[in-house]
């Protein structure tokens, strides 16, 4: 990334028309979605690339055609527990084939068929072949493409390490405080925010998700009285690879099952449909765990063909092998982990937030399109839609109609946010706490032990 790290050396401005917290696909998207002509910052509180866009594996749901709307439809409101907003749900479907055919022209590469055409995949609880890929690492290849499309665009500068601490608000959005790589404190001015800083996964003790990702965002907004929504829909997803070391756990996609893999007990039996929406899958693992006295099931794909299951699983097969376990002759030890959050800052279908001028996107944002349990590789299609929509909407309402003056001087009022432990123990314990108030049984029995 040294290319990218150099373009943007240059000093911070105070001012900017749009300021982006993320570079993750939602962020990226957005950014690339609006006028080359603004001027945009974005910042990430780690390496750009070390996002959780970056480490999807499975692929991106799309509408194959317009026969297999109601079936789209219906499976992500089954998945969703139909507590899905279904104008979100059908704004998604039906922009899917758009956001497609933009990521081919930003270079993005699909498996395709000998003949040509796409190579669908199917995952868990959806009904149909409709999900792209790119082998075993679809969210690499989507987010790679569009952070070199940034590269290319002189109006965006992109700061990495930089952690927003803070938001400027009154009545509206004025900006952010950030905290630099060299730890000095600033304001930054904007027209208009756009928070894309993922989900909690950080806070959690197993997660598949990168630790740096805390949930600053959600803490900030209840601090400014910015609507949270079902911030306790939290997905925990069936299988990662189990391990003993700390750190980030490994994704086992969801694909392996698709494509035939079984979920099997310690005596060697299969004890769940592994089709299931997620939760119900999750749900079984956890109940056999209890009844066995384990940390964790297997997954069996040892009964696929070899050699098609590696080249179909490449990444997978790899770091397992890293692991010690080769999956054509062996069944792989997996167990839950957290993985996804579907609720997040309350927005509207174009990522408007309850405080003026700011925006969400992305897993942050929670426009109510997952309900309860997100359906399979609808993630970055969600996110992707959305930030679109949320680029468009800044255009229309907050540059071209409200001019404001951004270097209106605004006191944040804060005893800690100068001391880094204050503030991530203090932001810790608003999520924690906002978890707890909506979901106890769910925060007993997934977050006590968090870290």
């Amino acid at each position: 990334m040294d290319q990218m790290t150099d373009k943007n050396a240059d000093e911070l401005r105070e001012t900017y028309q749009v300021i982006i917290v993320g570079t993750g696909a939602a962020g990226l998207f957005t950014a690339l979605s609006l006028p080359k002509e603004m001027q945009i910052l974005m910042i990430t509180k780690d390496a750009v690339e070390n996002s959780d866009s970056y480490l999807a594996q499975g692929g991106i749901s799309v509408l194959k055609n317009e026969e297999d709307f109601s079936s789209y439809f219906e499976d992500t409101m089954r998945a969703g527990h139909y507590e899905n907003n279904e104008e979100s749900v059908r704004v998604m479907i039906q922009s899917s084939r758009a956001i497609i055919e933009q990521l081919l022209t930003y270079g993005v590469v699909f498996d395709k068929n000998q003949d040509g055409s796409f190579a669908y995949t199917r995952e868990g609880a959806h009904s149909t072949y409709r999900i792209l890929r790119h082998d075993d690492v679809t969210g690499k290849e989507i987010t790679s493409k569009l952070i070199a499309q940034v590269k290319k665009r002189s109006n965006i500068q992109v700061l990495e390490y930089t952690t927003m601490i803070d938001l400027l608000s009154d009545e509206s959005c004025k900006g952010i405080v950030i905290e630099t790589s060299t730890g000095e404190t600033k304001n930054v001015y904007s027209n208009a925010v756009v928070l894309a800083t993922g989900g909690i996964g950080g806070l959690f003790q197993n997660s598949t998700n990168f630790p740096h990702i805390t949930g600053d965002s959600f803490a900030i907004a209840l601090r400014h009285q910015v609507e949270l929504q079902d911030i306790h829909y939290i997905q925990i997803h069936p299988t990662a690879l189990y391990s003993k070391k700390k750190g980030r756990r490994f994704l086992i996609s969801e694909s392996l099952r698709g494509e035939g893999g079984v979920l099997k007990n310690h005596k060697g039996e299969r004890f769940v449909d592994e089709l299931l929406p997620r939760d119900v899958v999750t749900a079984a693992i956890k109940e056999e765990m209890e009844k066995e006295g384990t940390d964790h099931v297997f997954l069996d794909i040892s009964h696929l063909e070899a050699e098609k299951t590696i080249k179909r699983f490449p990444n997978i097969y790899q770091r397992c092998l890293e692991e010690g376990y080769d999956f054509t002759k062996e069944a792989i030890p997996v167990a839950p982990a957290q993985h996804y959050l579907m609720g997040g800052i309350k927005v509207d279908t174009k990522g408007a937030t309850t405080l003026p001028h700011l925006y969400a996107v992305g897993e942050t944002a929670c426009n109510g399109v997952h309900g309860a349990n997100r359906l399979a590789s609808n993630s970055l299609l969600e996110s992707l839609v959305f930030a679109s929509r949320a680029a468009e909407q800044i255009v229309k309402e907050d540059v071209l109609q409200h001019q404001e003056d951004m270097q209106q001087q605004i006191a944040v009022a804060s005893s800690v946010l100068d001391d880094d432990s204050k503030r991530v123990e203090l932001f810790r314990q608003l999520i924690w706490k906002e978890i707890k108030r909506e979901d106890e049984k769910f925060y007993v029995r997934w977050c006590n032990n968090a870290n």
